[in-house]
């Protein structure tokens, strides 16, 4: 099967501009017209002077569209388009219209479903009775509540083989692999556009993120794994230091809802390794057939490395988290306070006790400290801890990641040590920084570790150290890119 093609969605409030966002997309292999979108629906209009081919959709209201007028009224603007010359029209097949594909003899049409509350329990069957009209494409779209929603959408596509008709795409956060890996799940093309609400991907972020055209059945797929991953900035690093090492590899953003969400995905879509971020790092260590001592000695990994089918569990949190600290300030006999029970707070004071720091724990969750605590033998405090109690403090939490941005785990006040540590990097100053400076304490943020431990992870996949600076300038390019979009909708 030939690599998927790249169909960019277009969507307008009059069919000029409509036409004038269709003339503006650049390295597109299909666009497709939304005509329900706009207020005078005109198919001579939208495909007047034309460059490249397009998809016309008239999608109704009942599924997921703009289209308040009749069937009949939207049936003749579908037939109009494939009379005017349309390369493909997109017909519901909810809609029935039987006749209109009877008469284009099922070619250039694409007959669609979606689902929005789910993932069919019927697929195949679907597929066969959709096969069944003649359509020359079948596109079936389904709201994804797991990673692992994906996996039907998956067998869907192995199953078809080389039929090579199929477009299978899973809306929602879940199921951007989906879209990145096109061909993977069987599909001649993919959809990129502003639809953000259905989970679509812009063709920048396809192509020059993701590098779209270069994926292939043999590319290398990472990721990184988490709870809430879509503003993760490892994909941007690590997808840079792959494109400078010219390393055949992609790497995506994987929410999963739990341990065994993400581990189903990745041992049937193949993946090559992941990082694992809050908050898998711990939950995912039962899940893997080997752990490294270090990783064993912390209680978590946030490395996952694929050797002949074995999944091997590290961490490179605890020297990630050391090397920018060591190159500020001597830690033997500093009283370090740590708050945070998960993962990174577990790499954290081991990392610091080796170091000679008198390290207690402080977590809202008394158990979840305890039994932090006695895994890496440190003291464990009071939440907040409490003010001159502590030299070096370190924030573990996601308190004040975005989109929480002013949020902070202490307060102003009660920052009277040396030096501030937070894990956070997106944003790359917060809150509890901006405080922490105020007050005059000498700051670290969070973005030296994140470049430090990737770049132990990346030399840990692919056996060579990444480019000199390409990881770090990726992550602020990207964390640019966030505080741009930030503002654009503030």
């Amino acid at each position: 099967m030939s690599n998927p093609r790249l169909c960019v969605t277009v969507t307008a409030a009059t069919t000029a501009e409509l036409r004038q966002k269709r003339d503006a997309v650049a390295d597109a292999d299909l666009i497709e017209l939304r005509l329900d979108t706009v207020s005078d629906p005109s198919v001579a209009g939208a495909l007047a002077g034309r460059r490249g081919p397009v998809i016309v959709t008239c999608r109704p209201t009942w599924e997921g569209g703009q289209f308040k007028g009749s069937e009949e009224e939207r049936k003749q603007i579908l037939a109009d388009a494939l009379s005017l010359g349309a390369e493909y029209v997109d017909v519901e097949w909810r809609a029935r219209f039987d006749d209109l594909i009877g008469q284009a003899g099922g070619r250039r049409i694409v007959l669609s479903a979606h689902d929005f509350l789910g993932v069919p329990v019927d697929l195949t069957a679907r597929v066969h009775a959709m096969r069944s009209t003649g359509a020359e494409v079948i596109k079936i779209a389904a709201t994804l509540h797991s990673l692992s929603d994906c996996l039907p959408l998956l067998d869907l596509g192995t199953q078809s083989g080389r039929q090579s008709d199929l477009v299978l795409i899973g809306m929602g956060p879940y199921g951007l692999a989906t879209r990145v890996l096109a061909g993977r799940f069987g599909s001649i093309w993919t959809y990129a556009g502003a639809l953000k609400e259905i989970g679509q991907l812009s063709a920048e972020t396809l192509l020059k993120d993701f590098h779209f055209r270069s994926v292939t059945d043999t590319t290398a797929i990472y990721g990184v794994a988490g709870g809430s991953v879509q503003h993760s900035v490892s994909p941007a690093m690590h997808n840079a230091a792959f494109r400078a090492a010219r390393v055949d590899a992609v790497y995506l953003p994987l929410p999963a809802i739990s341990a065994a969400d993400f581990a189903a995905f990745g041992h049937a879509i193949g993946i090559s390794g992941a990082s694992v971020t809050i908050p898998l790092k711990v939950s995912l260590f039962d899940c893997v057939d080997e752990v490294y001592s270090v990783a064993r000695r912390i209680g978590a990994i946030n490395t996952i490395r694929v050797e002949n089918g074995r999944w091997i569990g590290g961490n490179t949190d605890a020297s990630g988290f050391l090397e920018p600290l060591q190159e500020r300030v001597s830690l033997a006999g500093l009283r370090a306070s740590v708050l945070g029970a998960g993962g990174a707070a577990r790499a954290v004071t081991v990392a610091l006790a080796s170091s000679g720091c008198a390290v207690t724990l402080h977590a809202r969750s008394r158990q979840q400290a305890e039994d932090t605590a006695m895994l890496t033998s440190v003291a464990l405090g009071p939440w907040p801890p409490a003010p001159d109690s502590w030299d070096l403090l370190i924030n573990c939490t996601p308190v004040g990641m975005y989109p929480n941005v002013e949020e902070s785990p202490m307060a102003a006040e009660h920052l009277t040590g040396r030096y501030v540590y937070d894990l956070v990097y997106n944003p790359s100053i917060t809150r509890l920084l901006r405080d922490a400076a105020a007050r005059g304490c000498q700051t670290i943020g969070g973005l030296e570790m994140l470049v430090a431990q990737a770049r132990e992870q990346f030399q840990w996949w692919i056996g060579t150290k990444p480019q000199a600076g390409v990881m770090r300038e990726a992550a602020l390019k990207r964390l640019a890119e966030f505080a741009r979009d930030e503002n654009h909708f503030v």
